[in-house]
């Protein structure tokens, strides 16, 4: 017998896990199924959480010498302070990324009440889809601007900066991969070590988010149709990381700039033909 609930709640993983990491939006194309597929009930902000708790784990498992070697280094960094001595390597990538996840922690704290409601508007997801084509554009045509500022070009600054980028993803259809891989690029750093930057910036956000939603909806009220959709979200995340990082590597981020904008007028036409 079909059930449509596991159906829904496997297709918004899988949604979840195809965009979280693409520069197309993951958060407006979870708005948009839930409005193809229907409401799952007053979870549904929960369940994304949820999702998004697993894309975080699905980065912590495919980066996972990465962050090892991170979490060592971070481990000196206090009596590196202490002593005057000069940061390096990993030890200046762990300050970025904490400078970097600060900025996007403040304002969602603080725009919490207005993400769960007026930020989940069809026609604001098409505008952001749009205003994020535009920052990639930028990016691509201008690849390494920023890096002339030399007082923000490195160490803390620089991921603060890139973390200011990340916040503007609080608006659904804006990305986060989208901004902080354009952030990177404008820095002068590759698209693949943008994404991989991008990737471990997102990890304390995405653990904090799945935390907190699923503290607020309480452990037994997560059910077997959430658990089924938070695995296939794990699952298709770790695939799409590994073919994004090769994708990366020899080609542009202009497809993504095409989908998005055809995808925004597509959004504006459903909404028009729906009035």
């Amino acid at each position: 017998m079909f059930d449509a609930a596991i159906f829904s709640h496997i297709a918004l993983g899988i949604v979840q896990g195809l965009t979280e990491f693409l520069p197309i939006s993951s958060s407006g194309h979870l708005i948009l199924a839930h409005k193809i597929l229907g409401s799952i009930g007053e979870s549904d902000l929960a369940f994304d959480a949820l999702l998004h708790f697993a894309t975080a784990t699905a980065i912590v498992v495919y980066f996972w010498r990465d962050i090892s070697s991170l979490i060592i280094a971070a481990i000196g960094i206090p009596k590196k302070v202490l002593a005057r001595q000069s940061l390096f390597g990993n030890e200046e990538i762990v300050l970025a990324l904490i400078a970097g996840t600060i900025p996007a922690v403040i304002l969602g704290l603080l725009l919490e009440d207005i993400m769960a409601t007026t930020f989940r508007n069809p026609l604001l997801v098409a505008g952001t889809l749009v205003f994020g084509s535009v920052i990639m554009f930028i990016a691509e045509k201008h690849s390494g601007y920023l890096s002339r500022f030399t007082v923000i070009a490195n160490g803390w600054k620089r991921g603060l900066i890139i973390g200011l980028f990340q916040s503007l993803a609080l608006i659904p259809g804006t990305s986060r991969s989208g901004m902080t891989i354009s952030a990177g690029m404008l820095f002068g750093m590759s698209r693949g070590e943008s994404a991989r930057f991008g990737f471990l910036l997102g990890v304390p956000l995405l653990l904090g988010a799945g935390a907190k939603k699923a503290l607020d909806l309480g452990l037994g009220e997560i059910s077997g149709y959430m658990i089924a959709g938070t695995i296939a979200s794990f699952v298709v995340a770790l695939l799409v990381i590994h073919l994004l990082l090769k994708f990366l590597q020899n080609n542009t981020l202009y497809v993504f700039i095409i989908y998005r904008l055809v995808l925004a007028v597509g959004i504006v036409a459903t909404v028009l033909l729906t009035v």
